[in-house]
């Protein structure tokens, strides 16, 4: 899938220019210039790939596609009594409904920006969300929502029709909204932190890939995804404190020689941790909230990971 990291450059990069014009605006701390040359940096990596701007529609095609069918699926299986067993209200629950429909908006919206570009937009695939019951569909929601606003915020850097960035933009704007709400439904923190976390369309594509089963002949992306990582069974990511030692398995992790913890807020944007793949790695200290992380060949000092030292991931993680 793609990767949208321009709206986080030009957002700092508009907040430092204001800082500079402005004396009373007070002026971007070191660690947040990091997060910005951490973008710029993830953009050279990701402009790599060969994406165009249509490429990274159809990319955020491929992304609502999959949102849009995971709710449509849902609510066919789960009841409106299952979602009120879980605390929601009747005014929640139609919320969420409305989630899944501005999804399908979304849908139709790039549709129509990648048709009248004269392309062939991508069709949904075959999926597997692994539905047991409305409890984990909430939860699957949760990341879901967090990974399009990841996905969008790292693509916008690597588009150059400002047009297309605005589309992307105001897709953007709404899925933080999801974002919000569903933590806020599952009584989670509405907002852990002060910043978003850009991603790349390689470890985008990557945390989709899973739902994925098969997509029809001539919607299949140019991006593969990197190898899985996982905790072993009986291990639960969802609720991991810092300090802690966690195992991590890939079929990649002979070649890893850290794990990397990716956040918001974190300066140059992710921490990195001596990784033995008998003893596994800790969890650094200061992280909170929605945290992917990554098997790295290095631990780079200036805290930026690119796809090219990337081993094995992203899994998501809950740190508290």
């Amino acid at each position: 899938m793609p990767s949208f990291t321009k709206t986080f450059g030009v957002v700092v990069a508009g907040l430092a220019a204001l800082s500079s014009a402005l004396p009373a605006v007070p002026k971007l701390s070191k660690s947040q210039m990091r997060l910005y040359q951490h973008a710029k940096r993830q953009n050279a990596a990701a402009a790599a790939l060969g994406l165009n701007d249509v490429d990274i529609l159809q990319f955020a095609l491929t992304l609502e596609w999959l949102e849009a069918t995971f709710y449509q699926q849902g609510f066919a299986q789960f009841p409106a009594t299952d979602f009120q067993a879980l605390g929601l209200d009747q005014r929640e629950i139609d919320a969420l409904i409305k989630v899944g429909q501005t999804e399908e908006e979304h849908v139709i919206l790039l549709q129509s920006a990648i048709a009248q570009a004269g392309v062939q937009p991508v069709q949904p695939c075959t999926y597997n969300f692994g539905f047991t019951d409305a409890a984990g569909m909430v939860a699957t929601a949760g990341v879901l929502e967090n990974v399009g606003v990841s996905a969008y915020l790292g693509a916008a850097a690597l588009i150059s029709d400002t047009s297309i960035l605005t589309t992307a933009g105001s897709i953007l704007t709404i899925e933080a909204r999801h974002q919000t709400f569903v933590r806020a439904a599952s009584r989670g923190i509405p907002v852990p932190q002060a910043f978003d976390t850009p991603l790349s369309p390689k470890q985008v594509f990557s945390l989709a890939a899973p739902f994925i089963e098969s997509c029809p002949d001539g919607s299949n992306l140019i991006l593969t995804a990197f190898p899985t990582l996982a905790m072993p069974e009986g291990a639960s990511a969802q609720a991991v404190a810092a300090g802690a030692s966690v195992q991590l398995q890939s079929e990649a992790a002979a070649t890893a020689t850290h794990c990397a913890f990716t956040t918001g807020g974190i300066p140059g944007g992710t921490v990195f941790s001596p990784f033995d793949q008998a003893a596994g790695c800790v969890v650094p200290q200061g992280l909170a909230g929605v945290t992917y992380v990554n098997l790295a060949s290095a631990g780079p000092l200036n805290g930026m990971l690119t796809d090219d030292i990337i081993v094995a991931g992203p899994m998501v993680m809950q740190v508290s």
